[in-house]
């Protein structure tokens, strides 16, 4: 592969900034990488697992000379990145971020960037509910979306590299305003994770069913909500706070949607309850005809082939 840029500075590394660290060194994007954390023990972990060249608990000196500035803080910690990084920034420099909500970060980064530098804000749409620097893996990117939420007068040169980085890493880059990537995102991910979040916690607070058998007995479904709420309650704490208009308006809808559901089963009205589980079905199917995910049964997960007597 090409070196893309001479020096990439990753701020956080996380699963989102592990992988990426992953990626540059298999594909040789990038002549030097440096990564930052606040903690020193992420910082120590991350130099453990070799994931970049140089290591510094300081973004400032991070961000100094790097051609490519990726930060991957909770979204709540935008603003602090972004006055840390501004004096250090070289003309020419990209910055961008892989935060899931855009209108607020664009809002907290953008007062702080110097006219020198491209601002382009960004969101890779992939992850896992593991978290940390041992959470990266190579490919995470592969096939997946990464929407760019680019401002007005972005430089075109600019906005072409960082797209012809994201595509190295094998991802599809599409563009949409910030306003409206919130509103999306709010209902394909944040509204999923926030229900995930309260069922597993209504589960918790049942006196009737003990926490043993909710263990024991988790069908599919049960299950499979625990994953998603499993995720980084920092990261998803900040995202509930920063896209705030746009959950609220999917979180009225949702509970318009549930009430409706609700007087169908207390009603006994099978052909209304029919209808809906009939038409979510083909969402399911489209999904996977995009190859956004696998038609394999019980989600692909690994099963131990019965013992032959």
């Amino acid at each position: 592969m090409t070196v893309q840029f001479d020096r990439i500075a990753l701020i956080g590394i996380g699963l989102i900034g592990s992988s990426l660290a992953h990626d540059i060194k298999r594909l040789g994007l990038a002549k030097d990488v440096v990564i930052t954390t606040r903690s020193a023990e992420t910082l120590k972990r991350a130099e453990e697992l070799q994931l970049g060249d140089r290591y510094t608990s300081s973004a400032a000196e991070a961000a100094r000379d790097a051609d490519l500035i990726i930060v991957s803080v909770p979204v709540g910690a935008s603003e602090s990145v972004a006055r840390e990084i501004a004096g250090s920034l070289k003309p020419g420099a990209i910055v961008t971020d892989v935060g899931s909500t855009k209108a607020s970060v664009i809002a907290q980064m953008q007062p702080h960037m110097p006219a020198l530098a491209h601002f382009i804000p960004g969101h890779p749409l992939a992850g896992t509910e593991k978290s940390g620097p041992d959470a990266g893996f190579p490919g995470l990117f592969e096939g997946r979306w990464c929407i760019f939420t680019p401002l007005a007068g972005t430089d075109e040169t600019a906005l072409r590299r960082l797209r012809s980085f994201w595509e190295t890493l094998g991802s599809k880059v599409d563009e949409m305003d910030p306003e409206h990537h919130d509103k999306v995102l709010a209902i394909v991910s944040h509204l999923p994770h926030i229900i995930a979040y309260n069922i597993v916690g209504t589960a918790d607070d049942l006196e009737t069913v003990t926490e043993s058998e909710v263990i024991k007995y988790s069908a599919s479904g049960f299950r499979d909500f625990t994953r998603l709420a499993a995720s980084d309650p920092t990261m998803w704490r900040d995202v509930c706070l920063h896209n705030k208009d746009a959950i609220l308006e999917m979180l009225a809808r949702f509970s318009e949607d549930l009430a409706y559901l609700q007087r169908a089963i207390r009603w006994g009205e099978g052909d209304k309850i029919f209808e809906l589980f009939n038409r979510t079905r083909t969402i399911r199917r489209s999904i996977v005809q995009a190859g956004q995910d696998v038609d394999a049964p019980d989600f692909g997960r690994p099963h131990a082939l019965d013992k032959k007597p």
